[in-house]
């Protein structure tokens, strides 16, 4: 039977947001700056023990097994045969709800060569978004930016010249966004957007005047500037370029919704059901976006989270609505 999910909000993060996030869900507003839902997640927020992983239910209403600890005691009834004879226990996937209740600082992840030499991690960071409720995003350079002069922009935060750097695009609901490792972005005010990404909290801060971090002492991973820029995107992209990162979402499109070049990370399907639908069997966590629906006989409105063991098999939904199904990479 899918699982149904409970909102997994860490507390006290750096940017403002969660208002548009429980509304979506259904909630109360949050009582901080809660701008995160982890889903099914086995993934800690950096430097935390336990913060930022799912516990599953109980079936009391309590807190039962972490997920981690679960996946980790039975990988091939979670993940699959062939994705656990590839990677084990790793799910390979970290999918998030994001509430901007601030423009986000300029930001990048390392990729997985560099995440592997300087950090001793499993993962860069890719992610990709799928948009709920749109705004404005910057993604990619302008123009080419030389080390040094990238390095000065931080030393100094001269963030307004830092900003005008990127390409400003605006985004609507159903469009997708592919961010690869390496590349400058940051999210704008307003947005609210699934993410699909590698389970790490991997970030490099270029900014961070405004938002409540310390990012000279944590924006760099831990490495210091010198080494962790060098892990930034520094090439410009053309707008032919950035719109083949950011498009509406295919329609009628039986596989993931992103660019192809998402595929080795994680996919995403959009699923609209009229009547009748299948979710194909594998590991899989469902958000339904839109309508009333039955998932596995449960009864799913619009903003629950369920998560699909690979051991379930094919899973029937009914009813009227959408779904978004985040799945990590084929094996």
């Amino acid at each position: 039977m899918p699982i149904r999910l409970p909102s997994n909000r860490p507390a006290d993060r750096f940017y403002r947001g969660g208002a548009r996030l429980c509304a979506f869900r259904g909630e109360a507003p949050p009582a901080g700056r809660e701008p995160e839902d982890w889903i099914a997640s086995t993934t800690t927020v950096s430097g935390a023990a336990l913060t930022g992983l799912t516990a599953l239910p109980d079936g009391g209403g309590g807190r039962g097994i972490l997920l981690r600890d679960a996946v980790a005691a039975d990988p091939v009834h979670w993940l699959g045969g062939a994705h656990a004879q590839r990677w084990g226990a790793d799910t390979r996937l970290l999918v998030k709800l994001l509430d901007a209740g601030q423009r986000l600082p300029v930001h990048a992840h390392p990729d997985d060569a560099f995440a592997a030499a300087h950090l001793g991690r499993a993962h860069g960071k890719a992610e990709a978004w799928y948009i709920l409720s749109g705004g404005t995003v910057h993604l990619g350079l302008r123009e080419d930016v030389d080390l040094d002069r990238l390095a000065q922009m931080v030393a100094r935060q001269r963030t307004e010249e830092l900003l005008a750097l990127l390409h400003r695009v605006e985004v609507h609901p159903g469009d997708v966004v592919w961010v690869p490792p390496g590349e400058l972005h940051a999210i704008g005010e307003g947005v609210l957007l699934l993410e699909l990404q590698q389970p790490e909290d991997l970030s490099i801060l270029l900014e961070w005047r405004g938002f409540a971090l310390d990012g000279a002492a944590d924006g760099h991973v831990g490495i210091g500037f010198d080494r962790a820029l060098t892990a930034v995107t520094r090439r410009a992209r053309s707008a032919a370029e950035i719109d083949e990162l950011v498009h509406p979402a295919p329609v009628g499109h039986e596989g993931s919704v992103f660019p192809a070049a998402a595929d080795a990370y994680f996919r995403l399907e959009r699923r609209v059901v009229e009547g009748a639908a299948v979710v194909s069997a594998g590991f899989a966590v469902v958000v339904v976006t839109d309508g009333d629906v039955m998932i596995g006989g449960a009864p799913a409105r619009a903003g629950t989270t369920w998560l699909v063991a690979a051991a379930e098999g094919d899973v029937v939904v009914s009813g009227r609505g959408e779904l978004l199904v985040a799945r990590p990479p084929a094996p």
